[in-house]
């Protein structure tokens, strides 16, 4: 296999599969509909995120006609220099070489983390979950398709059937070379793979994701963003999961009362704080646990906090490291806030459902790291390079 291919046969292989998903949509749905019919378990979350409907299928094709527009991140220029002694020093950007990701439930994943991962010269090996099996197995098999149609090996992209001892096996003593793990699921998932891996691992950790609403905030924008991060996608890491509430904020009753009125719509579970647990219609923290907890489910947590300080502080303890908002008029407060706060991605006046490498402008993403090496929040195509030192002489020698 060449180790690495033009960037014509790269974004070639992208159009011609979102060509096949387009031509086999209703195989690609036909295969879903076995994994979901096969699916006994009662996580929300995790059938949420095997299910693929239309809209999922228009995702896969948006992402793979993006990504195939995007500049080559490949060979890019970060750093030049003209030693004294004549040589030409250079820094480019290149390919990690193979990365293995590790996923649960979203066939999704099967065609955006690819396709990033693609693009940006990588070889592929994919491991997912036994419950989308046969979605992905079909999706592979389109990939290798779009492939060979264009001249490219199908070792580029490969499906490894493993269970978790042959994971564990794998992760530990790789039979095949491996320069970068990428695990997405829950923290089970990800604990287990940072024991056993013996290479890098990017960390696409939990969200747990808090709002904190400033004394300052404007009221409805306030219940509008939260009833948005907590209600359009609860199996998402993005999703909201904890409400923090300024002490002084101005009507603030009132504003309580309407939040757990619009969120008793959704069926949402409401816990509430000490300070909070008289209100009708929540259920009182009887474990501080919960604070640390991404719920990924139909439930939030709401508490109250003295000032801004203070909820800078509980959220820094409590917080996944993934997205934090604060709803405020006042800007100053919004950049302390913002600059305090120890989370990938920070918000004012807006929902954290946005932390997305699609919303962000990156194509895609292939996951949303809350670690700080070698790229924090939402990995696009951009970032899935590492460097390579180009030195261009005429025979120099060190003294």
């Amino acid at each position: 296999m060449n180790t690495q291919l033009k960037i014509v046969q790269r974004n070639a292989v992208l159009l011609s599969m979102a060509r096949h998903i387009q031509e086999n949509k209703n195989a690609v749905l036909k295969a879903n509909q076995t994994d979901l019919d096969a699916y006994d378990g009662d996580n929300i979350s995790m059938r949420d995120r095997l299910k693929v409907d239309q809209n999922k299928i228009d995702g896969m094709l948006l992402s793979l006609e993006q990504l195939a527009a995007e500049p080559d991140p490949l060979g890019i220029e970060r750093f030049a220099t003209t030693h004294e002694n004549g040589m030409y020093v250079s820094n480019k950007t290149a390919p990690f070489g193979t990365i293995l990701i590790i996923y649960e439930s979203r066939p999704d994943v099967t065609i955006e983390a690819t396709g990033i991962a693609f693009k940006s010269g990588n070889k592929i090996l994919l491991k997912g979950g036994k419950e989308s099996l046969n979605s992905n197995s079909l999706l592979v098999d389109l990939w290798h398709k779009a492939l060979q149609e264009n001249n490219c090996d199908t070792n580029w992209v490969t499906y490894l059937q493993f269970d978790r001892t042959q994971t564990q096996a794998f992760l530990q003593k790789p039979t095949q070379k491996l320069d970068l793990i990428v695990p997405r699921g829950g923290e089970r998932l990800i604990a287990f793979v940072k024991e056993h891996a013996t290479c890098p691992v990017i960390v696409s950790g939990r969200g747990n994701n808090f709002v904190y609403v400033d004394s300052e905030a404007d009221l409805q924008m306030a219940l509008d963003i939260i009833i948005n991060a907590k209600t359009t996608k609860i199996s998402a890491c993005n999703a909201l999961d904890k409400v923090l509430v300024a002490s002084d904020l101005v009507r603030k009753h009132q504003f309580l009362l309407h939040l757990i009125q619009e969120l008793q719509k959704y069926k949402i579970e409401i816990l509430a704080d000490n300070a909070l647990s008289s209100l009708k219609g929540t259920q009182p923290v009887t474990d501080e646990h919960v604070w640390h907890e991404e719920f990924l489910d139909y439930k939030i947590a709401i508490g109250q906090v003295s000032d801004m300080a203070d909820a800078i502080s509980k959220i820094n303890t409590y917080g996944g490291g993934h997205s934090a908002a604060i709803i405020t008029t006042n800007t100053e407060k919004a950049d302390i806030f913002m600059e305090a706060v120890d989370s990938a991605a920070v918000y004012h006046n807006a929902s954290t459902r946005f932390t997305d490498g699609g919303q962000f402008g990156l194509g895609g993403e292939l996951a949303i790291s809350t670690d700080k090496l070698h790229q924090r929040g939402p990995i696009g195509l951009q970032h899935l390079v590492t460097n390579k030192w180009y030195i261009k002489g005429n025979g120099q020698t060190r003294s």
